[in-house]
């Protein structure tokens, strides 16, 4: 068997292989100790490899795994595997977001990775919801009833909390505050796809990448389609599980 093992900012990915297979998988929310959860995580497999990527895939190395691959070229690999002939790659997780471009043979050419700010990920989702009262599936359900156009000017998280409060003060609806958020993130990611270059069909991944509306905000304003694997979270993993 082979394991990959994702330790993110966030959440802690792990995706396991048997002959090119995909056996088993599991998420789980990362703690104060990531590398001894992921530890425990693997430790129910009997694996031939351990490949780790993400925030603490070298703390990973150092207690378990045999191998490192950066995040980069795990979800060009986890891509590949899970829609044949990827060439743009969009990966929101959360606490950052990068856009990957590949050759025709699957080789990264370019990619740009937002990394200093959490603008547009699962933390500041996270965030923008609590400031609403809302869960993250009724964010997006409510941003989906709204068909208003309200401009929110800051993409800074705390920034962005107080005017969305300053917004509910002078009177708009909660769900067209969501919207607001919801375009002000597609119209950020856009940018990011724009800037890196846009080949053919947009792989998103990233758990981010569950939020249905802001795919089909964002598959709208780049006007191409957007796949989203199943389970678009373990896309990392898949791809470390697959390095050799």
């Amino acid at each position: 068997m082979q394991i990959g093992i994702d330790l993110g900012s966030r959440a802690i990915k792990m995706a396991v292989f048997d002959d090119g297979v995909l056996v088993g998988k599991e998420v789980v929310e990362s703690s104060f100790e990531p590398h001894k959860q992921a530890a425990d995580m693997v430790s129910r497999f009997s694996s031939t490899q351990v490949v780790a990527t993400g925030y603490g895939r070298h703390i990973a190395q150092k207690h378990f795994a045999q191998k490192v691959i950066t995040e980069i070229k795990a979800h060009a690999l986890g891509a590949r595997f899970c829609v044949a002939g990827a060439r743009t790659i969009l990966d929101v997780g959360g606490q950052d977001s990068k856009v990957i471009s590949l050759d025709e043979n699957g080789r990264v050419a370019q990619f740009q990775m937002n990394d200093k700010c959490a603008a547009g990920t699962g933390r500041f989702l996270e965030i923008m919801a609590g400031s609403l009262g809302y869960s993250l599936d009724e964010f997006s359900a409510a941003a989906s009833r709204s068909t208003q156009d309200i401009p929110i000017n800051s993409m800074c998280a705390v920034f962005a909390e107080s005017e969305v409060v300053s917004l509910r003060n002078r009177g708009y609806a909660a769900a067209d505050i969501s919207r607001a958020i919801h375009l002000s993130i597609s119209e950020r990611l856009c940018g990011m796809l724009e800037r890196n270059g846009i080949q053919d069909t947009v792989v998103f991944t990233g758990g981010v990448a569950n939020n249905r509306f802001l795919v089909d905000m964002l598959a709208d304003k780049i006007g191409r389609s957007i796949v989203v694997p199943d389970h678009p979270e373990i896309v990392g993993a898949i791809g470390a599980a697959l390095h050799r």
